[in-house]
C-alpha cells in the first residue's frame, strides 16, 4: 500500500488530501482518506483587473501550504503532486508564485490546461456512482473558471468524450459585476449577461443533450448544497452525494443575491472566505442548471465531495 498527497491550487482556495492507495473490487485503485483539508486564501485576489497575483494573496497561500507540507511530512507519504488551475495560468508575476511553492513544499507546482483540470476533477467526482446512471456531465465552479466534462464509467474505467474549461467563477464574476452590497438589480442582469454569454462557449463544445446525471464539484457547490440543506454547519457526509433540485438552486441563488454580505452570515455553513463571492457563484450555478434543464431535461444537481483532488491521487498511481 502506498501513501500519496494531492494539492489543488485554485483561484479561491488551495486544498490537500493524503491517501493510501489499495486495490478495490473492481481491480482499480481504491483511495483511502487520511487527511482531507480546505483553506480559503484567494490566490486569485484582483488577478482580473491587474494580471498579477498581489504579496498579500501569495502570502497567505504560502502560509496555509506550510502547514500541508507539516502534514505531509508528520503522515510519510510516497508521492506528491501540486497542480495549480485558472489563476496561475493568467498572471505576469508566476513565478514569484512558483518560487515560494519551491520553497515551501520543496516540489514544483504543475499549471495544468483548462481541459486536464476538467478530465481530472471527472475521473475524482464519478467513483462513488452507478455506472448505470451515466452518461454523467461534471461541473467544476471554482473562483477563476468553470470546467463542464462529459463521460462514462464502462469496467471501473472513466472515459472523458468531451470537455471545456472557460474563464469564469465566482472570484471573476463578482470582481467584474457585482460592486455593490447587496448587488443592484442591474449587477445582477449584467452578471447574468456576462456569464450566460461564456458558458455558451462550454456549451458549444462539449454535447450534453445526452447525459443523464448531473455532478457538481468543489467548494462552490458543496457550499451551495448545505445552504439548500439548511444546515447548521458544514457537513461533509451530508453533503456528498446529496440532490438540490434545479428549482432550489435558483431560490439560494435568488436569496443570497439578494442579502448584504453580513446577512449571508446567517448561513453558519458558508466559509467566512467565501462571504462575499458566494452569491455570483450561486448565479453561475443557477445558469448551468437552467441551461441543462433545456438541453438535456435535467432536473436536480448530485454533489460530490469528491472532485479535482481525488483525480489528482489517482493520476499518481494510474
Amino acid at each position: 500500500m502506498s501513501r500519496v498527497a494531492a494539492i489543488d491550487c485554485g483561484t479561491n482556495s488551495i486544498r490537500v488530501l493524503v491517501a493510501d492507495v489499495a486495490e478495490g473490487s473492481d481491480g482499480r485503485p481504491e483511495l483511502r482518506d487520511v487527511h482531507r483539508e480546505q483553506r480559503v486564501v484567494r490566490l486569485g485576489q484582483g488577478v482580473d483587473a491587474t494580471g498579477k497575483f498581489a504579496p498579500e494573496a501569495i502570502e497567505r497561500t504560502r502560509a496555509a501550504l506550510a502547514d500541508y507540507t507539516a502534514v505531509l511530512r508528520r503522515t510519510g507519504v510516497d508521492k506528491v503532486r501540486m497542480v495549480a488551475t485558472s489563476a496561475a495560468r493568467d498572471v505576469s508575476n508566476r513565478e514569484a508564485f512558483f518560487g515560494m511553492v519551491r520553497a515551501t513544499l520543496g516540489a514544483d507546482a504543475e499549471v495544468i490546461s483548462g481541459d486536464e483540470e476538467a478530465e481530472l476533477s471527472f475521473v475524482g467526482a464519478v467513483g462513488d456512482l452507478d455506472p448505470a446512471a451515466g452518461p454523467f456531465v461534471v461541473v467544476d465552479t471554482g473562483g477563476g473558471s468553470t470546467e463542464l466534462v462529459v463521460g462514462t464509467v464502462s469496467d471501473g474505467k472513466a472515459t472523458v468524450t468531451a470537455a471545456r474549461s472557460v474563464d469564469i467563477g465566482s472570484v471573476r464574476i463578482t470582481e467584474r459585476c457585482l460592486h455593490g452590497d447587496p448587488p443592484t438589480a442591474a449587477e445582477v442582469a449584467q452578471a447574468r449577461e456576462v456569464a450566460a454569454g461564456i458558458l455558451a462557449e462550454a456549451f458549444a463544445a462539449v454535447p450534453v443533450d445526452g447525459v443523464r446525471t448531473w455532478v457538481g464539484v468543489a467548494g462552490t457547490i458543496t457550499t451551495l448544497s448545505a445552504v439548500a440543506q439548511r444546515l447548521a454547519q458544514y457537513d461533509p457526509e451530508a453533503v456528498h452525494l446529496s440532490r438540490i433540485p434545479v428549482e432550489r438552486l435558483h431560490e439560494v441563488a435568488e436569496d443570497l443575491l439578494g442579502r448584504t454580505r453580513e446577512q449571508r452570515r446567517e448561513y453558519t455553513a458558508i466559509d467566512p472566505g467565501r462571504i462575499d463571492v458566494i452569491g455570483g457563484g450561486a448565479l453561475i450555478v443557477d445558469l448551468l442548471g437552467a441551461e441543462l434543464h433545456a438541453r438535456a431535461g435535467i432536473t436536480e444537481l448530485v454533489v460530490s465531495e469528491h472532485d479535482i483532488l481525488d483525480g489528482i491521487a489517482r493520476s499518481l498511481v494510474e
